[in-house]
């Protein structure tokens, strides 16, 4: 009977989150990239799929949209039937799904939203057409506790290029103005020593730095990093220390990426499930990765300590 009890607190005490995105082939961005994160994270993961994607690491070779009118099922389906605390915007593809999306959402109350406006590759090639931005901006935008753009997307919704740290402070208060609401701008493209994000929330600006990782070609650090965000504010984390917890969780997914020898290189992916799990054969795993275990344990204990659930307890012993 004890242990019916502890089952059924277990699943009353894990938070759910829902992810709106695209499926990727090569499962290292997307909706497969944010339900690693979330189970890494300690929440349950819900997806909405808006399209499939058939990609690898630094290539996309099609897109497939579904059909609108599923993408809202799938939503409304997954928020009449779980209690999700957190919700997640991924690629969204064209107008007509942006449109679903917000019909969606709009019915939603007490759920914080993070929109991660996927609208530029890492290439520069727009991802959606005007119209569609058009509808995240006027129509997404206001519905959302966050917003997570990077360099590049930031410039094209503020219409000027942001070349340096001081252009990333105004370019978030003005994102922040202009949208009313929090603004995180991503500042890893700078390529500098350090990869510094801006914060603007109310009328204060924050950063947030790490280690730059050179040499490492992932893709999906976007995804995992607002999937991180995501999971801690599904778990009623305040909004700062969700982003912190969620760039620490990056770094040393990028620390602990796999990699493989495949043809005539290499293929590279994030490792999201290193806070959980440092078992991978060392031979995949970043020659500095047991360097970093050490302080994703004592993550995982304090987490276990704040949380004394079976489930926290069981990521305690994993890690």
């Amino acid at each position: 009977m004890s242990n019916k009890k502890a089952r059924r607190s277990q699943s009353a005490a894990t938070a759910v989150a829902l992810t709106i995105a695209g499926s990727d082939s090569s499962a290292g961005a997307g909706a497969q990239a944010d339900l690693k994160t979330f189970t890494a994270l300690g929440v349950y993961g819900l997806t909405a799929i808006t399209c499939i994607v058939a990609e690898t690491p630094g290539k996309v070779s099609r897109i497939q949209p579904a059909d609108p009118e599923i993408v809202r099922v799938q939503i409304e389906l997954s928020l009449k039937s779980f209690p999700v605390a957190g919700i997640k915007t991924g690629l969204l593809c064209n107008a007509e799904i942006v449109a679903q999306v917000v019909r969606s959402l709009r019915k939603v109350k007490g759920c914080r939203v993070v929109v991660d406006p996927v609208i530029v590759a890492t290439t520069g090639d727009a991802l959606l057409a005007p119209e569609a931005i058009e509808i995240y901006e006027r129509e997404l935008f206001p519905l959302a506790t966050l917003l997570t753009p990077n360099l590049d997307e930031a410039a094209r919704l503020l219409g000027d290029s942001i070349r340096d740290l001081a252009a990333m402070h105004r370019a978030a208060r003005a994102l922040a103005k202009k949208y009313g609401t929090a603004v995180l701008l991503k500042g890893g493209h700078l390529r500098g020593r350090r990869a510094i994000d801006v914060l603007s929330s109310g009328n204060r600006t924050r950063e947030f730095s790490a280690l730059f990782v050179p040499d490492v070609k992932t893709h999906g650090t976007g995804c995992t990093y607002s999937a991180a965000i995501t999971a801690e504010l599904a778990k009623g984390v305040e909004l700062s220390r969700a982003i912190a917890t969620a760039k620490k969780f990056v770094l040393s997914a990028i620390r602990s990426h796999f990699v493989w020898k495949f043809g005539h290189g290499k293929i590279f992916a994030l490792n999201p499930s290193c806070i959980a799990n440092t078992t991978a054969p060392a031979s995949q795993r970043h020659p500095e990765s047991r360097r970093h275990e050490e302080p994703l344990k004592r993550m995982a204990r304090s987490r276990a300590k704040r949380d004394p659930s079976p489930s926290a307890r069981f990521r305690m012993t994993a890690c």
